[in-house]
């Protein structure tokens, strides 16, 4: 049965309580390594998190079978990934051949060793993916929470009221930009592969694929004739997109007949009902898509917003114009971050609706959280305002930084020229450092499938961050006590 941890480790480990760490390393490893064993040593917070982990991942379980990674590698894995940014083969490598990664997994430094634990590539992506996205946010509750104790001038002293500056920002999906045209390549493309692929479990008892091959070369020849006549220019442009597109649709109905038919054939074959599915879904979206480009560029349609698709991979994608020149728009979902006055990230959420409406809900739950005393100030920028949540929101905070947008009146002016509304607005703009260290560890586009992989990406992407802002800030200190250790 899979562990918290090795209760019992080999003598030869370094406890990781005792692991020093380098103080005047410039890598992004060293400060999370920092944060993770903030965690391990803190009083209540490691037996916390390891509450929680246990209680999700083992509460089914029975006591047998092989122990497999234990919670405190999954998590530590988890965070090192989207801390570094790294993708799956440098975290293979990180997991078995960095010595410091490997001392805060407590397994044997030395990965050539007798009994060394190896980590493969395949195993890291399975074990971390048992964290959802519900348990990440409760770990990170935990960890800003405490997180506000290390930046206490005083050991015994509590800390300073919030001061929390809001802002959204788009983390991008993993898609390329998307045209009728080439999604409608990618769906035939796919049922192509997937032809293939049943070709090869299957030998050529799927009829009519003889010719598989020069199926991809005319799909391809026409996806890029249609693609290059419509972008580009010349005389005659009309009349030359109609005729490469009916050509190129041609092709794409024709496949599709095939298609039906290889559908039906793999009903008598011992074919997995989620590969079935697969195919079916990838010709369902192939039909769709050539029926989009012929009303779109034979008839002239506007295709209604709610039709289209902008990934047939990660369907859940948006497209976002949020008014910017750079870039003009954006395919993910909006992430909301809240962050205080010591740059840890106090609450989040994604994806999220338009600004306008998310003032209230983070209040809302950092008030809950926190008490109205603990929270002395809240501000966001003119897209998050409202005036009736202006009034709703100053009944509990002391100070909402909400500029107005257009024009204002005599009392409105007034009030947003003290002295503490000016400095509170000018203090919001450290919310856009947050963002940008986010997209700098990982949040800038996330390389997992699907909704429910997007959703955890965010929270291991933002306990990553939390916590190199702790480990900093340690490590910090760390030196600020041997610098005035050696001067004296």
């Amino acid at each position: 049965m899979r562990q918290c941890f090795n209760p019992q480790p080999d003598l030869q480990l370094t406890p990781i309580e005792k692991i020093l760490l380098p103080l005047h390393s410039r890598d992004e490893l060293p400060p999370i390594l920092a944060g993770l064993q903030w965690i391990w040593i803190h009083p209540t917070l490691k037996s916390a998190i390891l509450a929680l982990l246990e209680a999700r991942l083992l509460a089914d379980k029975k006591p047998t079978g092989r122990t497999g990674m234990n919670l405190w590698q999954i998590l530590v894995l988890g965070v090192v990934r989207l801390g570094l940014d790294a993708d799956w083969d440098r975290m293979e490598h990180l997991a078995n051949y960095d010595l410091l990664l490997r001392q805060m997994l407590l397994v044997c430094p030395n990965p050539w060793g007798a009994n060394a634990q190896s980590f493969r590539r395949q195993t890291l992506r399975d074990n971390v993916a048992l964290l959802d996205a519900a348990l990440l946010k409760e770990i990170n509750i935990l960890v800003a929470a405490a997180g506000r104790e290390v930046f206490v001038s005083q050991p015994s002293a509590a800390p300073t009221p919030l001061q929390i500056k809001v802002d959204t920002y788009v983390l991008e999906t993993d898609v390329h930009f998307p045209t009728d045209l080439n999604l409608t390549f990618d769906a035939g493309r796919k049922c192509l592969d997937l032809v293939a692929k049943y070709q090869k479990i299957f030998g050529y008892d799927l009829p009519g694929w003889r010719k598989l091959e020069d199926w991809r070369r005319r799909f391809k020849s026409a996806e890029r004739a249609a693609s290059k006549t419509a972008f580009g220019g010349g005389k005659d442009k009309d009349q030359r997109v109609r005729a490469v597109v009916s050509d190129y649709l041609q092709v794409g109905r024709e496949l599709s007949a095939k298609l039906s038919a290889s559908l039906l054939s793999l009903c008598d074959q011992p074919v997995d009902a989620a590969d079935w599915d697969v195919l079916a879904y990838f010709q369902q979206m192939l039909d769709q898509h050539v029926d989009l480009v012929d009303r779109r560029l034979l008839q002239g349609q506007n295709i209604p917003t709610a039709e289209k698709i902008y990934s047939l991979f990660e369907p859940h994608t948006e497209w976002l114009a949020k008014g910017k020149l750079h870039p003009p728009v954006e395919l993910g979902h909006r992430i909301l971050v809240a962050t205080d006055q010591h740059q840890l990230i106090q609450d989040y959420d994604g994806p999220v609706g338009v600004d306008v409406n998310q003032s209230v809900p983070v209040a809302s739950r950092l008030v809950a959280r926190y008490g109205e005393g603990q929270i002395a100030s809240i501000s966001f920028d003119k897209g998050f305002t409202r005036q009736e949540d202006r009034e709703l929101l100053s009944l509990f905070i002391p100070q909402v930084i909400m500029p107005k947008r257009g024009r204002k009146n005599a009392q409105e002016a007034e009030a947003e020229r003290t002295k503490k509304f000016v400095a509170l607005r000018k203090a919001h703009s450290a919310v856009e450092s947050a963002i940008n260290a986010l997209e700098h560890h990982g949040l800038n586009r996330c390389l997992d499938v699907g909704l429910e992989g997007y959703t955890r990406y965010v929270g291991y992407g933002v306990l990553a961050y939390n916590l190199h802002v702790i480990g900093r800030q340690l490590l910090e200190q760390r030196r600020t006590v041997g610098g005035l250790a050696s001067a004296a």
